[in-house]
C-alpha cells in the first residue's frame, strides 16, 4: 500500500523556520519524481518544488530563493525546508509522488502551515 505522510506543518510568525517532511512507504522511491505542492484558501493548488531524475531540482520562482526541497532515498523522505516564511506561504501542503516512468500519481493528505504577523 502506498503511503505519502507529511508532517511538520504548523503555526509560526513571519520571518521563522520550518522544515516538512514525506515519508514515502510501499513503492520503490528512487523510482518515482517527488514533488511538494500547496493550496492556500480559494486558490488552485500550486508547484512549490519537485526533485525528478530527468530533471533535477527545481523550485518555484515566485519563492525567492526561501524554499529547498531534499530527499534521503536511504530514508524514503523529501524534505521542504521553509525560511524567512510570509504570511502569503499559510497553505495547506502536499507532497506529491509520480512514477518516473508514468502512469502512477500518489498524493499524502496534507500538512496545514500557517504564518502569522
Amino acid at each position: 500500500q502506498v503511503q505519502l505522510v507529511e508532517s511538520g506543518g504548523g503555526l509560526v510568525q513571519a520571518g521563522e523556520s520550518l522544515r516538512l517532511s514525506c515519508k514515502a512507504s510501499g513503492f520503490v522511491f528512487n523510482t518515482y519524481d517527488m514533488a511538494w505542492y500547496r493550496q492556500a484558501p480559494g486558490k488552485q493548488r500550486e508547484l512549490v518544488a519537485r526533485i525528478t531524475g530527468a530533471h533535477g531540482i527545481r523550485h518555484a520562482d515566485s519563492l525567492g530563493g526561501r524554499f529547498t526541497i531534499s530527499s534521503d532515498d536511504a530514508e524514503k523522505t523529501v524534505y521542504l525546508q521553509m525560511n524567512n516564511l510570509k504570511t502569503e506561504d499559510t497553505a495547506v501542503y502536499y507532497c506529491f509522488g509520480r512514477y518516473s516512468a508514468g502512469g502512477l500519481d500518489y498524493w499524502g493528505q496534507g500538512t496545514q502551515v500557517t504564518v502569522s504577523t
